[in-house]
């Protein structure tokens, strides 16, 4: 069975957990449908006689050899958001488990490690790469205990309720970490392109506004008298918009993701209503004027209807460069087998961001039609896959006839 086939057959296993009446996927983080996509790829791995461990906060880790001394970690994710595709995240843990399966068929001793991290997507909690971020000591007990979902259940109760750890052990031994994802944007497919080699990632700042006003009979109570929540909510709503185009040329980006609406009935004047806030970019400075803009013009709205506004942050994250060295070893790899590609950043956040202070870091992207991400329409081709893992297999063999060349001058 040739690669493309087995991606097929291996994507034909999960496709099916977690689908929605609608195609579309929900695979909440920390959830039985999570445990169920891991269960189903470590069975995967074990079929080629592949050995798993679990960590302390219950990312799983698939390998050849005996899983001791340093080694190369490839990884990504298998939650999804919300009504969300098949591909966000498993393109990559599917390309690290065809790269064990190969480094298997050849018998290459190269130590690889397939990284599953845990609620990856933030769309419950308001927190992204959630299993790295704890291994890597980027996230503290305070944010988990911080973060609740709309229930008002903590991330943290959630965690220690299925005998995970709050502060776990941090993640040690990485001589590298490589990712393969999606682009999830259109740059690769308008320049008709099948590769991109990532050179830096974009990370969010995410806030939740909540708008107190005067909960009325939406019929008894005069337009000059009300307090409307939802109204001051829908005013901020566009000026975030504004904020995010006005620094496009620095690739900053805002968004209003979630409206939580109180009481959200026909008959009555919103007397409540909470936003949830993404802004994210490649530029700091950038990212913090639409961050301090959007603070200023809330509290703004508020002061001049008469509402109380309260404003907190629920996660922020640094932009992150990776590997210099690494990047243009990637690239050059690329140009090796004859792949066209592209050194671009990332939009959007990744695991990879995670470990850029503990080993150097590279990442590829694949394209996805007309861009489209966290969508039951996302689509990439397992060929792409493919590809992108045969330039990853190729560098880390390269990699080790370097150092067995090194050895042997020595």
């Amino acid at each position: 069975m040739n690669d493309v086939a087995l991606l097929d057959k291996w994507f034909a296993i999960l496709d099916n957990i977690g689908v929605n009446d609608d195609g579309s996927t929900s695979r909440m983080g920390y959830t039985d449908v999570e445990d169920a996509m891991i269960a189903a790829v470590v069975k995967i791995g074990s079929e080629y006689g592949l050995k798993h461990c679990v960590d302390e906060v219950g990312n799983t880790f698939i390998y050849n050899g005996t899983g001791e001394g340093d080694y190369t970690l490839i990884g990504s994710h298998l939650d999804s958001v919300l009504q969300g595709g098949k591909f966000d995240g498993i393109a990559g843990v599917l390309a690290g488990m065809l790269i064990l399966k190969k480094l298997q068929d050849e018998k290459l001793d190269i130590p690889v490690k397939v990284g599953i991290f845990r609620m990856e997507e933030s769309s419950v909690f308001g927190i992204a790469t959630v299993g790295s971020k704890l291994v890597t000591g980027n996230l503290t007990e305070a944010s988990l205990k911080k973060a609740t979902n709309a229930d008002n259940t903590s991330l943290y109760d959630i965690m220690i309720g299925r005998g995970y750890k709050a502060n776990p052990a941090k993640i040690t031994k990485l001589k590298q970490y490589l990712e393969l994802h999606i682009e999830q944007g259109r740059v690769l497919e308008v320049k008709g392109l099948t590769l991109g080699v990532v050179n830096s990632i974009a990370a969010p700042v995410r806030m939740w506004v909540k708008f107190t006003g005067n909960q009325d009979h939406s019929g008894a109570t005069p337009m000059d008298l009300r307090k409307d929540s939802l109204v001051a909510a829908a005013e901020l709503i566009v000026a975030v918009e504004q904020f995010g185009k006005a620094e496009l040329a620095n690739a900053s980006v805002a968004t209003v993701g979630i409206v939580r609406n109180t009481p959200n009935v026909f008959n009555v004047v919103p007397g409540e209503t909470t936003l949830g806030i993404d802004i994210r970019g490649i530029d700091k400075a950038s990212r913090e004027r639409v961050l301090q803009n959007t603070e200023a013009k809330a509290q703004k709205i508020a002061t001049e209807g008469g509402l109380g506004c309260s404003i907190s942050r629920v996660s922020e994250s640094d932009p992150v460069k990776l590997d210099d060295t690494l990047c243009a070893k990637l690239s050059k790899t690329a140009e090796k087998l004859g792949i066209a590609h592209l050194v671009m950043p990332s939009g959007a956040g990744h695991d990879a961001m995670n470990f850029t202070e503990i080993c150097p870091v590279g990442m590829l992207f694949i394209p996805c039609k007309e861009g489209i991400s966290h969508n039951k329409d996302e689509l990439a081709k397992t060929e792409d896959i493919a590809r992108g893992s045969d330039v990853l297999l190729e560098y880390l063999k390269n990699m080790k006839i370097k150092l067995y060349n090194h050895q042997n001058l020595s």
